[in-house]
């Protein structure tokens, strides 16, 4: 049989890698795609192509090479061919991430440290931050967003489209159905979560969103000319957060797996690696491969009561333990200078804003103020990061560690906050830094539920923990008594950085918000000319009057308070 050549790979050569299926896509996923090709083997004449692909809740223990029950095939071989990010960080939800990322700026200089910006919150991505993707578009790129937005979007000013991307396909919560598109805010306020541009995209519904964002992104591909204009895709797909929902045919591939959960989440994972290779499939065909760089990484932790796995790292999703935090990450990328092999820089999420702009030609004034470093060297040529130190966050309105006070952290910082940093080897966790296990695959039916319903809720009774995370990163040796005086040198560094930030961001809900307010579909309530109902400067600083009525109000409901805790910690 003969074969094409495609750059220098035979279709027979990559059917046996993985990259590609003799059918591609089913019939239902592909839609007409211009009949063009471009050469990628001409000279490299402008900036590369990036492709970041995010993935949501996709835990540690949840890519095929380092897990022993999920296959990713794909994604194993992008990472063995590229650089595996083996010391990476991101943030341990959602919102953070994503911030961080398009503002290459830590959250307390957001406003965004606390929690998520939930549909009904007044708030989004602050006005006064110079995005990623607005950078790169002065730099002459094209831009595009495909997929799970969560920024905010109260306003339009704060939709994608107004934060530097030329086009936008996807949700702008932080969950839905996959085939509905239906997305609630608790049990009554619910609505149509699928937006083209600016537009609610009603005629989508019923095509399972992997497939659906993959295909957009094939189709980008396919209608733009490589050779003119460099261009930036930021894939953030909705997988595998939950409800666990996928294609019976990727479910049956896990039959082996008694764990329903964690059946499904694996078939979800699989649906990923299906996408990046058809995605990857298309910078082939349509001549980007020779000048690109594909960026793949987690915006968080796994959840284990919804199938992921972090194991043997520590904690979940939603807490500051290295299960949290550590993140999944690789570049592939024929540019880089040192292949196929395995990276310990330091790298953290807000350095691929002035990575990626120094990538595209900017120059470091353009990165002034971030809180980022362009590791693009480390990466591509194994030098060392020029990160030494990472501030996880620092959350003055979280539930305060009843153990903690000013004086445990030795007069200068108040160990009742929430707070967690890495400087060099060391990392340092102050305040509740949330459920802190070490939690197995999930493998026997039922679990982790039942075990988790025995330990989730033990408080703990410390609230300073000290950690060599390089020799120990599974966090199981505590050393803050052993060496009081590193303690004591990470806890002026969370005093300096506390010094910097900008006042906690997360208004009350907005009842106008409701989705059957706007034609059944989450969107935009307010007009660009109308105010939120209260101050973003004002809302959490105590002498200002509002904080002082509010205040009363919440005492009064301290009930309602601690039950509501828990049921935004259980849907987290």
């Amino acid at each position: 049989m003969a074969t094409t050549t495609l750059t220098g790979f035979s279709v027979m050569s990559l059917l046996s890698l993985g990259y590609l299926s003799w059918d591609l896509m089913s019939p239902n996923q592909v839609e007409k795609e211009p009949d063009q090709t471009f050469d990628d083997r001409s000279p490299v004449q402008q900036p590369p192509h990036i492709i970041f692909i995010m993935t949501d809740d996709q835990g540690f223990n949840d890519i095929g090479y380092h897990s022993s029950d999920i296959r990713t095939p794909v994604l194993d071989k992008l990472a063995a061919d590229g650089v595996k990010l083996e010391n990476y960080y991101v943030q341990p939800i959602c919102t953070p991430s994503r911030s961080q990322l398009i503002t290459g700026r830590y959250q307390i200089h957001t406003g965004l440290q606390h929690s998520i910006i939930r549909p009904r919150q007044p708030n989004c991505l602050p006005f006064d931050q110079v995005t990623l993707p607005q950078r790169l578009q002065q730099l002459g790129y094209s831009t595009h967003m495909v997929g799970k937005w969560h920024l905010g979007f109260y306003k339009k000013e704060c939709l994608p489209t107004r934060r530097g991307f030329d086009t936008y396909l996807g949700s702008l919560t932080g969950s839905m159905n996959y085939y509905t598109y239906n997305s609630c805010d608790g049990p009554r306020f619910c609505g149509y979560d699928l937006h083209e541009g600016e537009s609610v995209a009603w005629r989508h519904r019923g095509k399972y969103s992997t497939h659906l964002y993959t295909q957009r992104v094939r189709k980008i591909l396919a209608a733009h000319n490589p050779l003119s204009q460099p261009l930036f895709i930021f894939l953030s797909f909705q997988a595998v957060h939950t409800p666990l929902q996928c294609p019976q045919e990727y479910i049956y591939q896990y039959d082996e797996l008694e764990n329903v959960a964690r059946r499904k989440y694996a078939a979800m994972v699989s649906t990923v690696d299906e996408a990046v290779r058809n995605v990857t499939y298309a910078l082939r065909k349509y001549g980007y491969y020779q000048n690109s760089v594909l960026i793949f990484s987690t915006d968080n932790g796994g959840q284990p009561l919804s199938g992921g796995s972090n194991w043997p790292l520590r904690g979940r999703k939603g807490t500051y333990w290295e299960g949290g935090v550590r993140g999944l990450g690789f570049v592939h990328s024929p540019l880089l200078r040192k292949k196929k092999r395995v990276s310990k820089a330091l790298v953290h999420i807000t350095d691929w804003y002035p990575t990626l702009v120094g990538l595209a030609g900017g120059n470091e004034s353009l990165t002034e103020g971030v809180d980022g470093y362009n590791v693009w060297e480390a990466i591509s040529e194994g030098k060392e990061s020029p990160r030494f130190e990472i501030l996880h966050n620092i959350d003055p309105l979280y539930n305060h560690a009843r153990t903690g006070s000013l004086q445990k952290g030795f007069g200068i910082w108040n160990t009742t906050i929430q707070a967690s940093i890495r400087t060099g080897d060391w990392k340092l966790l102050t305040g509740d830094p949330g459920y802190g296990d070490w939690i197995p695959p999930p493998i026997l039916p039922g679990f982790p539920r039942d075990y988790w319903k025995l330990e989730r809720h033990i408080k703990p009774l410390k609230s300073v923990w000290l950690f060599n995370v390089s020799g120990d990163p599974y966090e199981r040796f505590d050393l803050s008594e052993q060496r009081p005086d590193v303690v004591k040198e990470l806890l002026a560094r969370l005093v300096y950085y506390n010094r910097t930030a900008v006042p906690v961001r997360y208004p009350t809900e907005d009842l106008r918000a409701d989705p059957q307010l706007n034609g059944g579909a989450w969107g935009p309530w307010l007009g660009d000319d109308e105010e939120e109902e209260e101050n973003w400067d004002t809302v959490f600083q105590k002498n200002n009057m509002e904080w002082n009525r509010k205040l009363k109000m919440f005492k009064s409901r301290s009930s309602f308070r601690r039950l509501n805790a828990r049921m935004i910690s259980n849907r987290i």
